[in-house]
C-alpha cells in the first residue's frame, strides 16, 4: 500500500515566494519571447509598432538572410569545436590540478592556492597576454581559444573544495586495493564528483561559446566562432540602418539583431535542462554536512 502524501495548505509566506519566482521568471522569459516576435514578425509589423509576445505576420526573411551570410556554418562549426574541445581540455587540467591541490599534504600547497587567489584578482592585462600568447606561435591557429583559457580559478577552487569533502576512508579503501593516485582519481574521485563536473563544464561552455573578444584578436578570419561572425553581422546591418530612412533602419537592424540573439542563445537553453539536475546538485553540495 502506497501512503498517500499530505500537502500542508499554503501560507502567506509560501504565496510570496511564488509570487517573487513568478515574478522572476517573468523578467527573464518575456525579453526573450519578444526577441522571437521581433524575429519573426514582417517589416510593417515591426514598423508600425504592432509587434508584443507573439509574431504578427509570420515572416523568415531575418533568419534566411543570417544563414544565406558566408561562412555563416563554417563559425557554428567553429564554435562548437571550441565549446566541446575547450570544456574538455578544462575539464580534465581542473580535474588533476585541483586533485592534487585538495591533498593538504603536499608540499608548497598553501604557497600554490595563495597563488590561485592572488591571479582570481590581478592579471597581466591584455598587451602582455598578447605577447605571450604570440611568442608562443598560438595566434591564428585554434589553440590560442582552447590553451589560454583552460583552467579558470573560480571553477578551480568549487573543484578542489567538492575533493576535499569527498571521504579520504574511499580513498585509504581504494590504495589498500592497489589503485595509485591516478587510478584512484580516475575509478573513484572523477565517478563521485559528477555534480561538481558537470556544473563547471556548463561554466566553462557557456564562457566559450559566448567569447568573440579572443577570436577577434588571435583568429583568422575563416577561424572565427559564431559569436564574432554575428557581432560583424549586427554591426553591418547598423551601419546600413544608419544610412537608411527610419523605417528601414527598423525593419533591417531590428530584426535581424532579434534573430542574431535567438541563434546564437538557444543552443545553450536547449543544453541547460540537460545539465539541470547535476548543476543544481553541483551548486548545492556543501551547503549541508552530517
Amino acid at each position: 500500500m502506497h501512503k498517500q502524501r499530505k500537502f500542508r495548505p499554503l501560507t502567506i509566506v509560501d504565496m510570496l515566494i511564488y509570487a517573487v519566482m513568478f515574478f522572476v521568471i517573468l523578467i527573464c522569459f518575456v525579453p526573450f519571447l519578444y526577441m522571437l516576435a521581433l524575429s519573426l514578425s514582417s517589416p510593417n509589423a515591426i514598423i508600425n509598432n504592432e509587434v508584443t509576445l507573439l509574431p504578427v505576420g509570420l515572416n523568415f526573411e531575418a533568419y534566411l538572410q543570417i544563414f544565406n551570410y558566408p561562412n555563416f556554418f563554417r563559425a557554428y562549426g567553429n564554435t562548437i569545436f571550441y565549446t566541446a574541445g575547450g570544456t574538455l581540455i578544462s575539464l580534465f587540467l581542473s580535474s588533476l590540478f585541483a586533485y592534487a591541490m585538495s591533498k593538504r599534504f603536499l608540499v608548497g600547497h598553501k604557497i600554490v592556492m595563495k597563488l590561485i587567489v592572488f591571479s582570481m584578482f590581478f592579471s597581466g592585462g591584455l598587451i602582455p597576454t598578447y605577447l605571450l600568447i604570440s611568442n608562443l606561435h598560438l595566434t591564428g591557429t585554434v589553440w590560442a581559444m582552447l590553451l589560454p583559457f583552460a583552467i579558470n580559478q573560480f571553477n578551480l577552487i568549487i573543484l578542489i573544495n567538492f575533493f576535499r569533502a569527498i571521504p579520504s576512508e574511499i580513498e585509504e579503501a581504494a590504495i589498500i586495493d592497489g589503485l595509485n593516485y591516478f587510478g584512484i582519481l580516475r575509478r573513484v574521485i572523477l565517478p563521485l564528483s559528477t555534480p561538481a563536473l558537470a556544473t563547471i563544464g556548463l561554466y566553462t561552455a557557456v564562457f566559450f561559446w559566448n567569447d568573440w573578444f579572443n577570436g577577434l584578436i588571435y583568429l583568422n578570419t575563416d577561424q572565427y566562432p559564431v559569436m564574432l561572425f554575428l557581432r560583424n553581422i549586427v554591426n553591418g546591418t547598423t551601419m546600413v540602418g544608419d544610412g537608411a530612412g527610419a523605417a528601414d533602419k527598423s525593419t533591417i537592424a531590428m530584426s535581424i539583431k532579434s534573430a542574431v540573439i535567438i541563434t546564437s542563445t538557444l543552443p545553450i537553453i536547449i543544453l541547460y535542462p540537460m545539465l539541470q539536475r547535476f548543476f543544481v546538485a553541483g551548486l548545492t553540495v556543501g551547503s549541508v554536512k552530517g
